[in-house]
């Protein structure tokens, strides 16, 4: 499936990690994407999605690069340090090329820290906090997070495996979990698949979120610089 994908984003701006200021910026901490500012934590996963950039060797979002190796992992105070250099936003989102939720102390803790701006904080996640760590971790989002946003990718649990091929058994289930939890937690949740991708019913995957009682929306199925890529 051929499918022609865009962040083609102008203006896109990255601040390294603070122990890498005034070189190439090979492990980008922060990034400005239109209004917001993006904080990219690892490129760890438990999902290798068919889908996912990175997997098709697409690893920049505008002039940011996002390839973090396991020693690039920045710092907290590095996160936070980076996301305050580029300045004023309409909210700050944890969101890069892996699961934010599998450094899930160093995210409370970034977290907490720019939650004294005043801006909203999303938190773009697979849903699979709580089985990683082995605890209903949903409770600890409670008055650090406004919007947890969740990629269902799939209305049922076959599509889901073939798409997102999880690392853990009982993925799709615990997914659903945790969303049910984030929202007495979270102010907003919202479920995500991807619209034109093959298999994915949006008109089914609309119905779980509403049984849920969160949102939904259809996102656009994104490279990380507008090129196209064949999803196997």
């Amino acid at each position: 499936m051929n499918v022609k994908v865009g962040w083609g984003v102008p203006g896109t701006m990255a601040v390294a990690r603070g122990d890498d200021a005034g070189r190439a910026p090979s492990a980008v901490a922060a990034y400005r994407l239109r209004d917001a500012v993006y904080l990219n934590l690892t490129n760890r996963c438990t999902l290798r999605c068919r889908f996912c950039p990175k997997f098709h060797g697409l690893w920049t979002v505008g002039e940011a690069r996002l390839r973090l190796r396991a020693s690039e992992e920045p710092s907290v105070t590095a996160v936070i340090e980076a996301a305050r250099a580029l300045g004023s936003c309409t909210e700050y989102v944890f969101c890069g090329l892996g699961e934010p939720t599998t450094r899930w102390s160093a995210l409370l803790a970034v977290a907490a820290a720019l939650r004294t701006e005043g801006r909203p904080i999303r938190l773009n996640t697979d849903g699979l906090a709580s089985l990683i760590h082995g605890r209903d971790v949903a409770p600890e989002l409670a008055g650090l997070v406004d919007h947890v946003s969740i990629s269902l990718n799939a209305a049922d649990e076959r599509t889901y495996e073939h798409l997102c091929r999880p690392s853990r058994a009982g993925s799709y289930s615990a997914m659903l979990a945790f969303a049910a939890r984030a929202r007495t937690f979270v102010p907003r949740v919202t479920l995500t698949a991807i619209a034109g991708l093959e298999g994915v019913d949006l008109d089914a995957c609309a119905r779980i979120a509403r049984e849920l009682g969160v949102a939904f929306r259809a996102r656009p199925l994104e490279s990380t610089d507008g090129r196209s890529f064949r999803v196997r």
